[in-house]
């Protein structure tokens, strides 16, 4: 049952979050470029609650981005699901102690979404390489999500550990002989 309730708070954070990128962070722009907290989301469930969980929050909500804003279906959905399963591949081998990983993880998964989009873009829809353009897009949109890490870390990471003590509960049973 807490589970179930976890993730019902997760899909109202994901529509939460679909708001303040649509409306709150359209006026507060860095060169024009607004801070994808869609990848802090889905970063965020990764670390807490384990691949398998981020992997099908990262599918289903790219999905649903993707009808709602996207050009073709399905990369936001393959980028997102790839950030919740490296999201484990973090928490195995870094600590979320530290607000410093936290913060390299997000730009270092920013920088994994947006590469992979471009080059799926050029791919498939035959746009045009502009490095220099595209180089500072990624560099602005990483820090604006390193910055909003800094103001959020201490909410991520009280309410991780609550998600991380649901889905990932290590139950030990003893033996005495």
């Amino acid at each position: 049952m807490k589970k179930v309730l976890a993730i019902i708070y997760l899909i109202i954070a994901f529509f939460i979050i679909y708001f303040l990128q649509a409306n709150f962070f359209s006026w507060f722009t860095i060169a024009g470029i607004q801070p994808n907290l869609f990848i802090i989301f889905i970063l965020f469930i990764g670390l807490f609650t384990g691949k398998n969980i981020g992997a099908i929050f990262g599918l289903i909500l790219g999905l649903y981005l993707d009808l709602l804003l996207g050009r073709t279906i399905g990369i936001s959905g393959i980028l997102l699901a790839m950030i919740g399963m490296i999201g484990e591949y973090l928490d195995r081998n870094f600590s979320k102690e530290s607000r410093f990983t936290i913060m390299l993880m997000v730009a270092g998964c920013t920088a994994i979404y947006e590469i992979g989009g471009y080059i799926f873009n050029i791919i498939r829809l035959g746009l045009p390489i502009e490095i220099f353009s595209f180089a500072k897009i990624l560099i602005v949109e990483m820090i604006y999500n390193v910055l909003i890490i800094v103001i959020i870390y201490p909410l991520i990471r009280k309410l991780g550990y609550a998600l991380e003590n649901v889905f990932k509960s290590k139950n030990i049973l003893t033996r005495y002989f």
